[in-house]
This record gives C-alpha cells, sequence and structure tokens, in this order.
C-alpha cells in the first residue's frame, strides 16, 4: 500500500475511535453528588417564605420555584421552564408534564 493511502485511512480511524470514546459515558458529562436536602421538597430550588424576592422564579401555592424545579399539584406534575416565545427577564411559566 503507497504512503498515500495509509495517511488517508489514518484520519478516519483516528476521528472514528475518539468518537467511539466519547460516547462510552452514554452522554453523561458531569455527575455532581447531591445531599437528599436540596431534593427533598421538589427537585429543584424552593423557598417557604413568599417575601423572597425572586426576579426569575415560578409561584406556586406562595413558594418560588427555579427552572427545572417540578411540582405535583392536584394530580397534575408541573414543570417550571422557560417559554421561549417570551423575550424577558422572567420568561418562566409552569408546563403540564403529566395529567392525572
Amino acid at each position: 500500500m503507497k504512503k498515500s493511502a495509509i495517511g488517508f485511512w489514518a484520519l478516519p480511524l483516528v476521528l472514528l475511535s475518539a468518537t467511539a470514546m466519547a460516547n462510552r459515558n452514554n452522554g453523561i458529562d458531569v455527575v455532581v453528588p447531591v445531599s437528599p436536602e436540596i431534593l427533598n421538597n421538589t427537585g429543584g430550588y424552593s423557598n417557604n417564605d413568599s417575601n423572597v424576592n425572586c426576579p426569575r422564579c415560578c409561584i406556586y401555592d406562595n413558594r418560588s420555584y427555579s427552572e427545572g424545579a417540578v411540582v405535583k399539584a392536584e394530580g397534575v406534575l408541573l414543570q417550571c421552564s422557560a417559554d421561549k416565545n417570551v423575550l424577558s427577564t422572567n420568561n418562566l411559566k409552569w408546563v403540564v408534564l403529566k395529567k392525572g
């Protein structure tokens, strides 16, 4: 085999093996250990004091929740999510994940 043909196949093989090595972690980039106290309420930030100024929160039952928080309310599972159609400093809204 000519030297140029070896070089032609070497680069794709290197890239393919690098991609395979990157996919060995099943798509998980970072694992962060979290204490049970943090996840105790809803899986996201929750504040029992309704007087706290939270410029980027969803409000439910006089509590402030950060983006990603999940709340079960009257059999409905809600998640605090950003509304991509709203350009604002607080574009968060409750999105229904599951009913009943």
